[in-house]
């Protein structure tokens, strides 16, 4: 029978804390993308401009949708009607509003517009205009506005009930239109809604040529190399040499100002970028270990730039299709301001601040809103693609 024998306690050593976690998961794998999200994630900016971008894509699909109005509809009667503004109280249900331009429009206590107030007398020599109202005699005296017309402060008009001047009773937000009116009695709210739609439309259309235009055309430029880099980078040149308002001009004068106009010209010039991007992300990969061993394993040129070299060059191609879509949105508006545009009465941006100059010093909220609409949309783009940016570039890793 064999002998029991003890190990020596002298033989057992306890392990070391660092030696214990030597081989401990700290996380657990991620993929590339997975970690970029994460990323993301962690940039407040970042996720802000995503947001913004959610809720204008909603806003822009289904707010028409729902509207009352749409963007050709007029009302003669509700002119130049602002957001916020005066009212009046007439009686204890009756209120009114006065006007740039001196007429009455009812309206109710919380702001919604009723319609306009016929007046009984017109007089244009001694300035005033005359209402029955709720067998009331209202009298609109504007005779002051000539007098203190260089004094911006001083009053202008007196409304008067009864020979009571009235004072404003308090400020209420227009609960009808939420924007207001411009200077057709249109609905200003839905007009920058559909020209969010026209934007959003450039920017797909933008996006969509860059990725399947000029990905494409600069990975074969760049894979293939020599004497086909050089030909197809001339046309590039070739190409970039002309001004996107001398193409849109000339397709002005065959097909006539519209927004296929601003698509097919932004699609014969906005990829160009992108494929010099593509072809130097394509140069520098090309000579990795992975190519070569596609290569060698027998796989077909398109092969191993479709499944290879563009996945592998998507970080930047990301950022950058992110980066442009504010330049062809900014571009459509700006042709849309100076007349190059989308034509009435469709509504795009551009077109509505360009509108808007002639009122700017009396109406100024016609000016402020597809202005801001415009900053907005561009601030979302370029704070998404300044958090892409970092998180897909690999060597910021954590």
């Amino acid at each position: 029978m064999a002998e029991n024998k003890s190990i020596p306690k002298t033989m057992w050593e306890p392990i070391a804390h660092e030696e214990r976690n030597k081989e401990k998961i700290s996380r657990p794998s991620v993929t590339y993308w997975q970690d970029a999200w994460r990323r993301l994630k962690q940039n407040k900016l970042s996720m802000l401009g995503l947001i913004m971008i959610a809720i204008l894509f909603t806003l822009a699909i289904f707010g028409p949708m729902i509207a009352n109005h749409t963007y050709s509809d007029q009302d003669l009667n509700l002119t130049n009607i602002p957001p916020r503004f005066e009212i009046y109280k007439i009686d204890k249900d009756t209120f009114v509003h006065v006007r740039r331009d001196y007429t009455l429009i009812q309206v109710s206590e919380d702001g919604e517009i009723l319609g306009k107030v016929e007046e009984t007398e017109d007089n244009i020599f001694q300035r005033y205009r005359a209402y029955k109202i709720e067998g009331k005699d209202i009298k609109l005296d504007y005779s002051l506005a000539a007098k203190n017309k260089d004094k911006p402060n001083a009053k202008k008009f007196m409304l008067l009930s009864d020979g009571e001047e009235l004072i404003p009773y308090k400020k209420v937000f227009n609960k009808t239109y939420w924007f207001g009116t411009d200077a057709l009695g249109r609905d200003l709210f839905i007009r920058v809604l559909y020209g969010a739609r026209i934007s959003l439309t450039v920017a797909i259309v933008a996006a969509l040529v860059n990725f399947f235009i000029g990905v494409l055309y600069g990975g074969i430029s760049g894979y293939m190399g020599g004497k086909v880099d050089n030909v197809m980078m001339r046309i590039v040149d070739i190409v970039s040499t002309v001004p996107l308002m001398l193409y849109v001009i000339m397709l002005m004068v065959v097909m006539g100002a519209g927004l296929k106009t601003i698509i097919i010209a932004l699609g014969l010039t906005y990829w160009v970028r992108m494929a010099r991007i593509v072809r130097g992300q394509v140069l520098s990969l090309k000579e990795q270990e992975y190519v070569l061993a596609a290569k060698t394993l027998g796989a077909s040129t398109w092969r191993i730039l479709i499944r290879h070299l563009i996945p592998n060059a998507m970080g930047p191609i990301i950022v950058a299709l992110t980066m442009q879509i504010p330049s062809a949105i900014f571009t459509e508006s700006f042709l849309s301001f100076i007349g190059l545009g989308v034509s009435a009465p469709m509504a795009s941006w551009g077109t509505l601040a360009s509108d808007a100059l002639g009122g700017l010093r009396t109406y100024a909220y016609q000016l402020f809103f597809p202005s801001i609409a415009i900053c907005i949309t561009m601030l979302a783009f370029n704070f998404l693609g300044d958090g892409l940016r970092d998180a897909l570039d690999p060597r910021l890793r954590k």
